[in-house]
């Protein structure tokens, strides 16, 4: 065995270390998805309050911005998870033949 060659004990390292990240690359596109959501469900409601409301609206467009907020929020943090999760996993490529394309990735 070499010097450069690594140990069981690394590779399961260099193993665990990479599912760590592609578990918190999941969380965050678990947690991007539903602040889309959140965003498209929340102005469909209230855009049914608004039409079956009576009472004069000072602000009609609230709705509409609030979830083009939440969107782009949710848009922006996957984009950004995506983007940390490329670079960790560029890391690996030195030590290990190690290709960033996962599953997870993939997903986001």
């Amino acid at each position: 065995m070499s010097d450069t060659e690594l140990k069981a004990n690394d590779i399961l390292a260099l193993d665990r270390t990479r599912m760590a990240a592609e578990r918190t690359l999941m969380a965050w596109v678990r947690t991007s998805l539903a602040m889309i959501t959140f965003g498209f469900t929340i102005y469909k409601f209230l855009q049914v309050v608004q039409e079956q409301s009576k009472v004069l609206i000072l602000r009609p467009h609230a709705p509409r911005n609030l979830a083009i907020a939440l969107i782009g929020i949710g848009t922006f943090a996957l984009i950004v998870a995506c983007a940390q999760y490329w670079t960790y996993a560029r890391r690996f490529s030195p030590v290990r033949a190690y290709k960033p394309w996962s599953l997870a990735f993939i997903v986001g």
